[in-house]
C-alpha cells in the first residue's frame, strides 16, 4: 500500500460523515427498507439484508436509532411472512432432501415486501446472519430489548441451522458453487449474536451454538491458506470481504495471528494507495477500488489498534465523493481489466451512484475513529 500524500482534513471529514447520516435516512423508504442505490438500473426499487443491515449498523453507530429499527423490523416482517416457507426449506433438510437453490429465501426484496420477478444470483445465505448480528449490536448499543426481533431472529437460526453448509453466491453475487468464507463467518456473527442477546433459547440457541461451531471449524481447517482467510474454502486468494470478518462483524479477534495476517493479506494483494479491489481477478466494470471495502479494512486497522493505517483509508474514500456529495460503488482506478469496464457501462449505464452502502461504511469507520460523535450525527442530522 502506497500512502496518501494528500490528507482530507477533519472537518471535511466529520461533514461527509454527517451528510451521509442525512443522506441514508432521507431515502429510506416508508417500509422501513434501506434502497441499495436509488437511482442505478440494477439495484433501483431493491433492498438486499447484507447492504441494508450494514447500512443500519453504521447508522445506529451514529445515532440514528429510529432509523436502524425501522430497517429490523422491515427484515422481521419479511421472515415472518414467509415462515411456512422457512419451515418447508428446514424440514426437508432435515429429512435429507434439502429444497433446490431456487426455493430458498432470496438475497433482496423491494421496498414493500415482494420478490423480484426477474433474473437475479439470488441465493445467497450471509444477509440473513448479517441482519441478525446488527439488531443485536443495535440493542446492544443503546439499551433496547431485542424481544423486538425474536420472532425474526428465530426464524433466521431455523433456516441458517438448515442452510449454512450450503454453496452459494458470495456477496458479490458470483461463484455459486463454493462455499465462502466471508458468507460462513457473516453467518457465525448472527448466530453467536442471536445467542448472545438471549434472543433464542433451548434447542433453537442448541442449534444455533452448533451450526456456528461447525463453520468456525470449517473455516480453521479449509478457509486458511498461509495463515490467513482465503476467499472460499480450499481457495488460495482473499477478497476484500474478509475485513469485514475482523470489523465491524468481531468474528475474528484483529489482534491475533489471523487476523493480523488476514489484514496484512487484504491489504497485500487488494490495496493500492488506499483504495480496495474486491478480489484480484475483478471485472466488473473493470474491477475498480470500492470505498466501503476501504472503509472496511480501514475498521480492521483500527481494531488492530493502527489508526494511522485507518484514517489514511477513510481519507481515501473521501476523496471518491462526487461534487453532489455522493460515494460510488467503486472508482475506474487502477482498474484490474480497463477492457471489461465499457461492456458494463453500456449493459447499466454508470456505476452506481450514490451507493448506500458505502455512505454507511465511511459512517461507521469515522465514528469508529472518533471523526463525528452519536450525538453530532444522529437522528435528523
Amino acid at each position: 500500500m502506497t500512502a496518501l500524500t494528500t490528507p482530507v482534513g477533519t472537518d471535511a471529514l466529520a461533514d461527509l460523515a454527517r451528510s451521509s447520516v442525512s443522506l441514508i435516512t432521507s431515502l429510506q423508504h416508508p417500509s422501513g427498507a434501506y434502497p441499495a442505490s436509488p437511482s442505478f438500473s440494477a439495484y433501483q426499487g431493491y433492498s438486499w439484508f447484507r447492504d441494508g443491515a450494514f447500512i443500519a449498523d453504521g447508522v445506529s453507530s451514529a445515532g440514528a436509532v429510529d432509523s436502524a429499527s425501522r430497517f429490523f423490523d422491515w427484515c422481521q416482517q419479511m421472515l415472518v411472512e414467509r415462515r411456512s416457507r422457512i419451515t418447508e426449506i428446514v424440514e426437508a433438510a432435515a429429512a435429507g432432501r434439502p429444497l433446490p437453490d431456487d426455493r430458498m429465501l432470496p438475497t433482496r426484496f423491494t421496498m414493500e415486501g415482494a420478490e423480484g420477478d426477474d433474473d437475479w444470483w439470488d441465493f445467497q445465505t450471509d444477509g440473513y446472519g448479517t441482519w441478525v448480528w446488527a439488531a443485536v449490536a443495535h440493542a446492544e448499543r443503546h439499551g433496547l430489548d431485542i424481544a423486538r426481533w425474536r420472532d425474526g431472529i428465530a426464524l433466521s437460526v431455523d433456516y441458517l441451522a438448515a442452510t449454512w453448509s450450503r454453496p452459494c453466491y458470495d456477496w458479490w453475487e458470483e461463484h455459486r458453487e463454493q462455499v465462502h468464507v466471508s458468507t460462513l463467518l457473516c453467518i457465525v456473527a448472527g448466530l453467536e449474536a442471536a445467542v448472545r442477546s438471549a434472543a433464542v433459547d433451548g434447542d433453537r440457541a442448541d442449534a444455533a451454538r452448533g451450526a456456528a461451531a461447525a463453520a468456525r471449524d470449517l473455516v480453521t481447517r479449509r478457509g486458511v491458506h498461509d495463515g490467513h482467510l482465503s476467499k472460499w474454502l480450499g481457495s488460495t486468494d482473499v477478497d476484500g470481504s474478509l475485513s469485514a470478518a475482523i470489523a465491524p462483524l468481531g468474528v475474528i479477534d484483529a489482534t491475533s495471528p489471523l487476523g493480523r495476517a488476514s489484514i496484512r493479506a487484504v491489504d497485500d494483494a487488494l490495496d493500492v494507495e488506499g483504495g480496495v479491489h474486491r478480489f484480484s481477478f475483478d471485472t466488473f466494470y473493470g474491477g475498480g477500488q470500492w470505498p466501503l471495502l476501504s472503509c472496511m479494512l480501514g475498521l480492521a486497522y483500527a481494531a488492530a489498534g493502527d489508526r494511522p493505517a485507518a484514517l489514511a483509508r477513510l481519507q481515501w474514500a473521501a476523496r471518491t465523493v462526487t461534487p453532489e456529495g455522493y460515494l460510488p460503488e467503486q472508482v475506474p482506478d487502477h482498474l484490474l481489466a480497463p477492457e471489461r469496464r465499457a461492456e458494463w457501462v453500456e449493459r447499466w449505464g454508470g456505476v452506481a451512484t450514490p451507493l448506500l452502502w458505502s455512505h454507511a461504511m465511511f459512517v461507521r469507520l469515522a465514528v469508529e475513529l472518533g471523526v463525528i460523535t452519536p450525538e453530532a450525527a444522529g437522528e435528523g442530522a
